[in-house]
């Protein structure tokens, strides 16, 4: 492998990692701090590919254009329907077990992939990249690279910062790791644990939609997306520690290093190479890598 074929492998799977930072962050918000294993978290993934397959030509035709504010309508979308289905559904799953919690989840999931069968139909589509995103850098005289990739990883850094800022420096912050701990003790000290519940929720749906959405332009939008994406994140989870966005933060580079490096040298077992890790990992430290909080 020569320096550009390497430094191009390398950037994608910084890329391909800091996306799945993004619907793993909302999946170990919801999971760890309100224990919640929501398996429907891959549709709502699904559901911000859609939004942006549906939303763009609206958009456009309204504006004249305009990822931007495509984004920020089906963000808003996404809060709304979060903060809805916290509220509908979700909210009586804290005091269950896992296992009512994974048949309704998985029920939450027929439920939407059923209402995207009838709202776009089963077929295969593709959102178009902004011209303004649409060059390409020189990395070499014979290898380029994509400029919207690049602004895939830049987005998703500063929403992983603004991430870290909001968990470690403000007041919510402060309340939502108190409350991954010690939900009773939070209750105690006259914190609205429902309506925090409902935020967290909400932004966790939110990210993940907005996962979907950046993705859409550079992968396909097809039923049942969300699964493959959904299973890599619950081993990234795993892997990072349960509730330690930290964790995810850092399985998610690794495991995006090890998904795409394996697909280029090892193609025939890469497949399986990350579940290998994950396996390594879990005997080193079978809590995964960084506490709850952290």
């Amino acid at each position: 492998m020569d320096f550009s074929t390497f430094l191009i492998q390398s950037l994608n799977s910084v890329q391909y990692g800091l996306l799945l930072f993004l619907v793993a962050a909302g999946l170990t918000l919801i999971f760890g701090i309100m224990g919640v294993i929501n398996l429907a978290h891959g549709s709502f993934y699904m559901m911000g590919s859609y939004l942006a397959f549906a939303l763009s030509p609206m958009v456009a035709e309204a504006f004249g254009g305009g990822l931007i504010s495509t984004f920020i309508i089906g963000i808003v979308i996404a809060i709304i329907l979060g903060y809805i289905l916290e509220w509908m559904f979700y909210s009586y799953l804290y005091e269950r077990d896992h296992l009512q919690q994974v048949l309704m989840t998985y029920g939450l999931i027929l439920v939407i992939e059923e209402i995207r069968s009838i709202l776009v139909g089963d077929d295969v589509h593709g959102v178009a990249i902004p011209e303004w995103l649409s060059a390409s850098i020189q990395l070499s005289e014979v290898m380029t690279y994509p400029v919207y990739r690049l602004f895939i990883s830049g987005v998703c850094i500063l929403l992983a910062l603004a991430m870290f800022f909001v968990l470690s420096k403000t007041k919510l912050g402060m309340m939502i790791r108190a409350g991954s701990v010690n939900r009773e003790m939070i209750q105690s000290l006259g914190v609205n644990i429902k309506f925090l519940y409902r935020i967290v929720f909400a932004a966790g749906i939110a990210i993940a939609a907005f996962a979907g959405m950046v993705a859409a332009p550079v992968s396909s939008v097809y039923p049942g997306m969300g699964q493959g994406v959904l299973i890599i994140c619950f081993v990234i989870v795993v892997i990072g520690g349960i509730g330690s966005i930290k964790g995810a933060l850092i399985a998610s580079l690794l495991i995006g290093f090890i998904d795409t490096f394996g697909k280029v040298l090892l193609p025939e077992v890469a497949g399986v190479l990350v579940y290998v890790f994950m396996a390594m990992i879990l005997l080193w430290k079978p809590s995964g890598l960084f506490k709850a909080g952290s």
